[in-house]
Parts: structure tokens; sequence; C-alpha cells
């Protein structure tokens, strides 16, 4: 008796690895938009899942941002449920404008698939992210000029998402779909229109150039380029939070020692500051490099200079050997001086 197709085989095998950790009778939800990343990744676990004791559903969002968005979803969820998914969610999501549209759609999709995983008591869900993605999420960081952390691309695991796929090329997933009889909807802003999404015109102009031109392998070497940088970046992030503590010292709370920080290598130290930041509540999407090397120069290149203002409203500041991160302090009320007509202004400065 015939096997499956390899590409079906390879998607059942990469989603029977993902899940292997869950105990039986958990529960895990597809992500599911109808393409065919998603569909294949629907089909493999719902083939996946009873056999490893698991419940398998899925959530399905309307964006709302494409005329006839609510029928492509309602055709999604029928090709979940005749998938045997269940349940499977149809939910609109509320899109923003933070970010630009892509951050806006992504945020509030996102959003939606944490509620639904909370509601239904899912353990992971599921999306369908393939090496394709992730090369093209590599090359877009390169062009902006990311660091390592975002070089590093999409994690297999974070939270309670997990992303089965990522060795898997696009063209597995569509060879799934074909296999299985599955019909997926193609999205029309995958065209590579001049309006259309960056992450498109990336995957339809500009990849296929760099194949021309280095070879048919870019995607899987910037694939690996994104694993290395992960793995750098998880050493790093763990020196980072070493540092935090030791900086913090036995009464954390009221700053972190300049001289600790100033010791340690330059990546690690940048690294500590940004997650100090983060942790004192500004928004990790709206805090660049500039902020880091702000705060940075309040450690290392510290000559007497004002706060460092942060996003979400706090700054950094240094006060005697200690760096904090806060709110910045009220300026001092306007003082009348004797003999003078008019009101003088206050400069509020911190000091060594």
């Amino acid at each position: 008796m015939a096997g499956p197709h390899p590409a079906v085989a390879a998607a059942r095998l990469a989603v029977s690895s993902v899940v292997a950790d869950l105990p039986p009778g958990s529960a895990v939800l597809v992500a599911c938009s109808g393409g065919a990343d998603s569909l294949a990744l629907a089909a493999a676990t719902a083939f996946v899942a009873p056999r490893a004791g698991l419940r398998a559903g899925a959530v399905v969002v309307d964006h709302g941002l494409q005329p006839g968005s609510d029928v492509v979803a309602a055709r999604a969820a029928a090709q979940c449920r005749d998938l045997g998914l269940d349940p499977v969610l149809v939910v609109a999501a509320s899109v923003g404008t933070a970010g630009g549209p892509e951050a806006a759609a992504r945020d509030a999709r996102y959003a939606v698939l944490e509620r639904a995983a909370a509601d239904v008591g899912a353990d992971a869900v599921l999306l369908g992210h393939t090496l394709d993605d992730q090369a093209e999420t590599v090359l877009i960081g390169l062009a902006r000029g990311s660091g390592a952390r975002s070089l590093a691309g999409m994690p297999a695991v974070r939270g309670v998402f997990r992303r089965p796929l990522l060795g898997l090329r696009r063209a597995q997933t569509e060879a799934v779909c074909a296999a299985l009889g599955l019909e997926p909807w193609h999205d029309p802003t995958n065209a590579g229109a001049a309006d259309d999404p960056l992450r498109s015109r990336v995957r339809s102009d500009v990849l296929p150039v760099l194949a021309r031109v280095l070879g048919p392998g870019v995607p899987e070497a910037l694939a690996r380029t994104a694993e290395q940088l992960a793995e750098d970046a998880e050493a790093l992030e763990a020196l980072a939070a070493d540092l935090l503590l030791r900086a913090a010292g036995p009464a954390p709370g009221v700053g972190l020692d300049v001289g600790v920080l100033a010791g340690a290598p330059t990546a690690v130290r940048r690294r500590a500051l940004r997650s100090a930041a983060i942790a004192a509540g500004s928004p990790a999407g709206s805090l660049h490099r500039v902020h880091v090397q702000a705060l940075d120069a309040l450690v290392v290149d510290w000559h007497g200079q004002g706060a460092a203002a942060l996003p979400g409203g706090l700054a950094g500041m240094r006060s005697c050997g200690r760096l904090v991160i806060d709110l910045p302090p009220a300026p001092h009320p306007p003082r009348r001086v004797a003999g003078e007509t008019h009101e003088a202004g206050s400069r509020h400065e911190i000091e060594e």
C-alpha cells in the first residue's frame, strides 16, 4: 500500500514534532485563513491530533479589509470542519492603524488568536508560516537595518504560538493541498502590485531576482541565518538578564548600578537596557535603537546630560551612580524673583 504524498508526510511529521510535548487531552487550534499554507497545516493537524490524543480545532480571523472577506472566512471555516476540526471559530478582528496597515492587521490577528485560545482552553495555537515566510522576514529586516533580534525571524515557539511549518517551502504546502484535493484561497494582495503589502512585493519581485542572481538556495540560506542568529540572540539575552540582576543589586526598584552596566560588553549591556526599558513600561514596538543608544550614553558617555526620553512617556535618568527608568520628573513651578516683573523658567537637572 502506497504511503502519503511526500509533502503530506512532511507536513504531518512537522506537526507531530511541534506538539509532541503536549500531554494527551490537550487542545490545539489552527489559525486558518484558507490559503495553501494554513489549509495544509489544518489538514496535517486534523490527521495528527487524534492519533496523539489531542483535541484540535481552528480559528478563522476575518480582518474585514477586503470586499467579501466574510465569504472567504466562511469558506475556510467550512473546509476546516470538513477536515474534522472542532470547534471551528470565525472571529471578526478590529484592525486599528498603529504601526501601519500590515502591523495593525497582525496585532489584531494575534489578539484574536490569543483570546480564542483562552476561551476554548487551548494549549497551543498553530500558525502556518513556512520557510519562505521566514526568508522574507529576514530579508525585510536586513533592508531596514535591524539587529539580531529581528533578523532571527519568527521563532518556532513563543508563548501559546507554534509554527510547525518553518522547515517546509511554500511549494510543499501547495503540494499538500493538491494531493488531498483541497482548494486553497489565493489572496489577491499577493500579486505584487505597487500598492500591495511590502511582504507581497518582496515575495513576487525581490526574492525571484535574488534567486536568479545568487542561485535557487536563497530562501534556505536566509532561514539558516535566522536560525543561527536566534541561537546567538538567546545566549545574549541570557547574559543580559544576568547583567540586569547584578546591576539591580540587593535593592531592586531603585535603579541600576552604572558601574556594573559599564563593565559589560556593549551587545549585552544594550540588550539589558532595552529589556529594562520594556519592563518599566516602554512599548517594545516603539523602542528603537536610538532610544537604547541614549540610555547607553548615560552609562558609558556621561557628561552631565539630561534625561533620555523613551516611548511611553518614560525617561532614563542618571543620579548618584544609578540609572533609573521612570516617568520624567515634573518641572519646578515658576519662581518669582524679588524685583523682577517676569517669571523665571526652571530647568531640572540630574547630576551624579
